[in-house]
């Protein structure tokens, strides 16, 4: 991943934006990058955009939960947003929904 174009700082706030699969060599890369970032800036919230991601696995949600960790395990800083509905089903059947904040496509907000 591409940290100029894949990753946005604004203020206190990291938004990474995933390509369309989210496997384990993404995720090492994602989180590598992160704490590099992480590491120079201080960081509150972190916002992963799934808006292009149609298939993640198991390495996928080690990763929203190492940076809810990271972050200091608080409501809110971490984000899931753009999520589509085969993301959304897999974040819910593992549980990850009651740490981080899960927001649906917006056009799949309207059904």
């Amino acid at each position: 991943m591409n940290e100029k174009n894949e990753y946005e700082l604004d203020g206190t706030s990291l938004t990474v934006h995933l390509p369309a699969e989210v496997d384990h060599p993404v995720s090492d890369s994602v989180r590598k990058l992160s704490d590099r970032i992480m590491g120079r800036n201080y960081i509150r919230t972190m916002i992963f955009d799934f808006k292009g991601t149609c298939f993640m696995d198991s390495s996928g949600i080690g990763l929203l939960m190492g940076r809810y960790r990271a972050l200091g395990m608080k409501k809110g800083c971490v984000k899931a947003v753009n999520v589509n509905g085969h993301i959304h089903r897999i974040l819910q059947l593992s549980g990850v929904h009651r740490y981080i904040e899960i927001q649906r496509n917006q056009e799949e907000g309207e059904e």
